[in-house]
């Protein structure tokens, strides 16, 4: 089960990042980062001409890479994986995966067919990979291109034990909040930078007659991400570190704390696009394009998400930049949080052509892809920034990379996955329970503490 028990977990937000995102809150403020339209690069994205890294010839073989993407994130990825088969002649498949992915993949083992390539959503996937002896060690070169092209934070993200597995191919700024910006403006309301100041927009935003928060509380996901990013702000690095790993148990006065703050919103359905029963009945990617649709008068006016929203925003008309804006997440304690995840692609079968798809993964050439069809951010510190659409990416990607070790990775990605990664039960449950009834902050925690419990086996 994925645990987090090793130094290996994510590092102490520090004012790099906080830099960094506070120039992104002032860049939107600004109306910038409209689309460009040139996508920045100065050649065909991932194309020989702009090539950085060489690749083998695998003319005749095979490579099946499983993942969970579905729409516009798999026609994407599917776009990287186009330019792997044209520089190496290989086949490539892309094999849908179900969500937990560990189980689907569990189930093509025990089957005798792997994918050649997995892209593992969790830190905590990555080591349960390794546990069950399904991961295979990177290869030269594609170690050569992790040291070359990430920080050390995100190396030792993928690695178990000192050895690395992992490509951390794409992250997430997880530390952001979307914004209708006609409603804003309609409404005279300005961006918060604290969780009063938050409370208090979206009061301003519910007098003008619009509803001013879109919750996806049909994937519990997203519920995790609301209170982690409460959490960490408001209870500390240390802290969260230390509930990450189950040594401070969730009956913790700190965990209080941060559900009765998140009460202070959940408490209140009108703030809430269709009350709680409403958000609980909206899936993630409906939660923010009912924020983009309508005009001005949509069905809420914010959405709380990581940057991979701009891919669901592309599904409306909004103008990313100009009719929807973007702010950190607001201070809760003394700074902002800077929560991150990100996919991991681990080599499954020890074949030429799964250790060449990670070497590629591990490049900019195949980051700079992804990045110029938008929706993406890469923690590979060698891609141009410029590659990114819009100046609202670019800002993104900017404070991610500038965070370099010092970042916080999403908790309940770190935790064993029948608690803090599965669908009905475990943080995912209980948090939409809270979600229906958020004064009951005491059997939330028992709950909560009660799965743990079980999951770690402590």
């Amino acid at each position: 089960m994925r645990t987090t028990r090793t130094a290996r977990t994510a590092r102490t937000t520090r004012s790099s990042a906080v830099v960094a995102l506070a120039a992104l809150g002032a860049l939107t403020l600004a109306g910038c980062g409209g689309e460009d339209g040139d996508g920045g690069a100065d050649a065909t994205p991932g194309s020989e001409s702009s090539a950085t890294v060489e690749l083998p010839r695998l003319d005749g073989q095979k490579v099946e890479v499983a993942a969970v993407w579905t729409g516009p994130e798999q026609e994407n990825f599917t776009k990287v994986l186009d330019e792997f088969e044209k520089r190496t002649g290989a086949t490539v498949t892309f094999v849908p995966a179900q969500d937990p992915i560990v189980n689907f993949l569990g189930t093509k083992i025990a089957g005798g067919s792997p994918p050649d390539v997995a892209m593992l959503p969790q830190v905590g996937a990555v080591k349960q990979a390794v546990d069950q002896k399904w991961a295979k060690p990177l290869g030269p070169e594609a170690k050569a291109q992790l040291a070359e092209n990430y920080a050390k934070g995100w190396q030792d993200l993928g690695s178990v034990d000192g050895t690395p597995y992992g490509v951390y191919f794409k992250a997430a700024n997880k530390s952001l909040v979307w914004y209708n910006n006609a409603v804003f403006e309609n409404a005279g309301a300005s961006v918060p930078k604290s969780w009063k100041e938050f409370l208090t927009t979206a009061e301003t935003i519910s007098a003008s007659g619009v509803t001013p928060v879109s919750v996806g509380g049909a994937d519990g996901w997203t519920l995790t991400d609301w209170f982690e990013n409460v959490y960490l702000s408001q209870a500390g690095p240390e802290k969260y570190d230390q509930l990450a790993r189950h040594e401070i148990k969730w009956t913790d006065p700190s965990v209080a704390q941060a559900l009765t703050t998140l009460g202070e919103l959940f408490g209140k359905p009108g703030l809430i696009a269709g009350g709680a029963s409403g958000a609980l009945q909206t899936e993630f990617p409906k939660s923010v394009t009912q924020t983009f649709t309508g005009g001005d008068q949509p069905k809420g006016a914010m959405v709380f998400e990581g940057d991979f929203v701009t891919v669901n925003i592309a599904q409306t008309e909004a103008e990313i930049g100009t009719d929807a804006k973007v702010f950190p997440f607001p201070a809760v304690g003394d700074r902002a949080p800077v929560v991150t995840g990100g996919d991991a692609a681990v080599a499954l079968k020890d074949t030429k052509g799964a250790q060449a798809l990670l070497t590629f993964l591990a490049s900019p050439d195949a980051a700079r892809i992804w990045a110029g069809a938008g929706g993406f951010i890469s923690p590979n510190k060698s891609l141009d920034v410029a590659a990114y659409p819009n100046d609202v990416q670019r800002e993104i990607a900017k404070a991610l990379i500038a965070a370099g070790d010092d970042f916080r990775f999403d908790m309940s990605d770190q935790m064993p996955q029948s608690f803090g990664g599965t669908p009905g039960k475990g943080e995912w449950k209980a948090l939409q329970d809270f979600l229906k009834n958020p004064k009951d902050v005491a059997g939330t925690q028992a709950r909560l503490e009660a799965d743990a419990a079980k999951a770690y086996g402590n």
